[in-house]
């Protein structure tokens, strides 16, 4: 299959809102594929390219100069080899290597190739076209029963893997995909309520536990040998041999664990999420040690667990697990889940899930089972300038850059802006529209992708946090920021400051 397929396709599903139109232009393109091709499509639409990792980041795709394909010529399968080829190429003279092989595959591309390979590689894409989609394409194109391709799809954990055997193999070849220790599937998630009291009413009785500030992991135990995987379902065994050794000592010969873990300070309080993370890196310093903590059992001895209850799940738990289990009560009393959530909080978590007691495991999905309850935190920031968006978005301003006012000149000049994150999150078409027209009257400069801004919008934005990062000055990086509305009630001068925003860092 040519690219510039897949690169039609991407863009028509970025411009339409309509779902059913989404999953009719994907299915299509998988039809049309070649079986060999389907993995890496399906992880190319995701924008998670099927490699993983590849090792390459913004600064390194944005900046490469060349003069791009008149003609389109490449294939996904082209592709393909040339991302194996990066996700392989390692060590001394690496960083060379890999500047090597992605100019030669942008010289290989026409330009609007390239632009979709970026944001592929980037995880920027924004065509909607996220994993619900997909698997409603992936069953129209097969002509497969939408359950069998979504169980198929939770329990391999692999979209791409499910697509090839849902549009090449028998009927029976879906239905054989089953729960498999060492073979990680997708997690189960939350929803969102704003107190645990709401969320009791979602649930009725439930297990109402710590919401961690950690990183999600899945443990497969097969005997001594252990498998430690990331929400991506990315193997990290290797990097967290601490944890290796705690599971390999639990009373259990095969077991499947869902949990988090993340590492403590000395007052024993969590460290932050970045450090956590940092531990997944190649470099990671092993002075850092993480600590699991277990809230979930999928597998035990032989025995599925996935589509039993909560409550028969937690009780095998209790016994496999033990010490190693995140805190948490069974209520129903809105009371006490109330305290338990200000318990989490004041120890230095994000705050409580509940989970309903009757619901089995249903992986990969987002239902009302669970629900997540933490605080949101809400900061007045200016906006310092706007990219062009794409796809649905095209001919719009979208995409902000958001400053923290600096009133002492501490990461800049006294009484300037410093940026600490970009944003799209929260833009209603009616918003994209007013920024479109009203941003130009505030504008310094402007680039191809960028319209830049005097310091005179305010905007509030909610965020769960920040977490240390290099790359704006003020050494932190808003987390999972949205815009909530414009304030034209205040000025500049009402915006929060860097240093409130840094407040939030711990340790």
């Amino acid at each position: 299959m040519k690219l510039t397929e897949l690169v039609a396709t991407a863009e028509h599903v970025g411009a339409t809102s309509s779902r059913l139109a989404k999953i009719d232009g994907i299915a299509e393109l998988l039809a049309r594929a070649d079986p060999s091709e389907l993995p890496a499509v399906v992880g190319l639409l995701l924008a998670s390219p099927r490699q993983g990792r590849l090792g390459v980041g913004w600064r390194g795709l944005t900046t490469i100069e060349i003069t791009h394909a008149g003609e389109p010529t490449l294939t996904v399968s082209d592709v393909d080899a040339s991302l194996t080829t990066l996700a392989a190429t390692s060590g001394s003279g690496s960083a060379a290597a890999r500047t090597g092989i992605l100019g030669g595959l942008a010289a290989r591309a026409t330009a609007a190739e390239w632009d979709f390979l970026v944001r592929a590689m980037l995880g920027e894409l924004r065509t909607g076209a996220l994993s619900g989609v997909l698997l409603d394409a992936i069953a129209r194109a097969a002509d497969r029963p939408l359950a069998l391709v979504r169980r198929a799809a939770m329990l391999s954990g692999d979209l791409g893997e499910t697509a090839r055997v849902a549009l090449t193999d028998d009927a029976d070849a879906l239905d054989a995909i089953g729960l498999q220790v060492g073979r990680p599937v997708l997690p189960m998630l939350a929803a969102t309520a704003p107190t645990p009291s709401a969320a009791l009413e979602i649930t009725g009785t439930a297990s109402v536990e710590y919401k961690l500030d950690g990183a999600r992991i899945q443990v497969h135990r097969h005997g001594d040998e252990v498998g430690v995987y990331t929400r991506s379902l990315a193997d990290i065994t290797h990097r967290v041999p601490e944890l290796v050794e705690i599971v390999r000592a639990l009373p259990v010969d095969d077991v499947i664990l869902d949990g988090e873990t993340l590492s403590l300070d000395e007052d024993g309080g969590p460290r932050p999420f970045q450090e956590t993370m940092s531990r997944f890196g190649a470099d990671a310093s092993r002075e850092l040690v993480l600590r699991p903590w277990f809230f979930d059992v999928l597998h035990v001895d032989g025995r599925d667990l996935i589509d039993e209850p909560l409550s028969v799940r937690l009780a095998e738990l209790e016994r496999v697990a033990g010490d190693w289990r995140m805190p948490g009560i069974v209520t129903d009393d809105p009371g006490a889940a109330e305290q338990l959530s200000r318990e989490a909080l004041a120890a230095g978590h994000e705050g409580v899930v509940v989970k309903g007691l009757d619901a089995p495991y249903a992986a990969g999905r987002r239902g009302k089972s669970w629900v997540k309850v933490k605080p949101v935190l809400t900061f007045d920031l200016v906006v310092l300038g706007a990219e062009w968006g794409s796809g649905r978005r095209q001919g719009w301003l979208s995409n902000l850059h958001l400053g923290a006012r600096d009133p002492d000149g501490e990461f800049g000049d006294p009484g300037g802006f410093v940026m600490v994150g970009k944003t799209f999150k929260g833009l209603t078409d009616e918003l994209l529209r007013w920024q479109t027209e009203v941003f130009p009257e505030h504008e310094t400069h402007r680039t191809a992708s960028t319209v830049f801004l005097r310091p005179d919008v305010v905007v509030e934005i909610a965020i769960d946090g920040v977490q240390r990062s290099p790359r704006y000055p003020g050494g932190i990086a808003l987390r999972f920021a949205r815009v909530k509305g414009y304030r034209s009630d205040k000025s500049p001068a009402e915006a929060d400051t860097i240093q409130s925003l840094r407040s939030l860092l711990r340790g």
